[in-house]
């Protein structure tokens, strides 16, 4: 799962039980975000998550969205989670450009170590020579260029923006850490508002389609909030996996940042 802390914040969204939250991100919200991302920008954030499973809290999870100095934005996801005698740590790192709610990806790294092998994995798209670099192979990956290609990362930011376009039926190509190209299914299944550590966040239901239904995915995005990603649940044949839910949200300073400028802090 996905982280840098900063003080200069504009607004911090973070409580426990807080019944005028949905009030207070509104309002608040709308009057201080920074011109810039009202203007059209990304909003730029930081977002710290529970990780459990059957209920119990097993790991923590920091996503954060910067814009970078050359203008492109990066987004990480930094998660540290332990369940029994199993320990993960890893980071996803993502780098785009943003035109007209459009996300197209630069590069993507993911770092992973705890219990087996460590292992990291990145890739390139290069839009100019229509190709797909990946750290797996020396060669570019055979697949047919296309404009639309998503990362790990960097599609999550694409569904927000759709979302805010009230599409209902949402599809990407995707190229894997592995470098696997990968068709990512979804659909709008409903709105309906949900219990968080936060408080109570009214939030669109998204579903995975998947092929098979082995596997289940689901996500939920509050309007509210920038349509933040605020839950997710993982499942197997019925059976949870993980569920990971926001427990703060702060939208940070619009400051230009260097391309290299992405914290290796793990989740507090």
């Amino acid at each position: 799962m996905q982280f840098l802390t900063k003080r200069n914040f504009l607004h911090t969204a973070r409580t426990t039980q807080n019944k005028n939250l949905s009030a207070l991100l509104a309002c608040v919200g709308t009057l201080l975000l920074p011109t810039s991302v009202l203007a059209g920008d990304l909003t730029q954030y930081q977002a710290k998550y529970d990780v459990l499973r059957k209920g119990e809290t097993h790991g923590k999870a920091v996503r954060e969205l910067k814009k970078a100095a050359d203008g492109n934005y990066v987004i990480t996801y930094h998660s540290e989670i332990e369940w029994m005698i199993f320990s993960d740590s890893r980071k996803e790192t993502s780098m785009f450009t943003y035109h007209d709610q459009k996300i197209s990806p630069m590069s993507y790294t993911m770092e992973r170590s705890g219990t087996g092998p460590d292992k990291e994995y990145s890739l390139k798209f290069d839009a100019t020579q229509k190709q797909v670099q990946s750290s797996q192979s020396k060669y570019p990956l055979k697949i047919d260029w296309s404009d639309e290609f998503q990362d790990s990362l960097s599609y999550q930011v694409q569904v927000r923006e759709e979302l805010k376009q009230g599409k209902t039926q949402l599809s990407y190509p995707l190229v894997d850490k592995k470098g696997n190209l990968r068709n990512y299914n979804f659909e709008v299944v409903g709105t309906e508002m949900i219990s968080l550590p936060i408080g109570n966040v009214e939030a669109i239901k998204v579903k995975r389609l998947y092929d098979n239904d082995k596997r289940q995915a689901l996500a939920w995005f509050a309007p509210e909030m920038d349509y933040m990603l605020v839950r997710m649940w993982k499942g197997e044949k019925g059976v949870e996996q993980f569920e990971v839910q926001l427990n703060s949200f702060t939208v940070t300073t619009p400051v230009a940042v260097t391309n290299n400028e992405v914290s290796n802090e793990a989740p507090e």
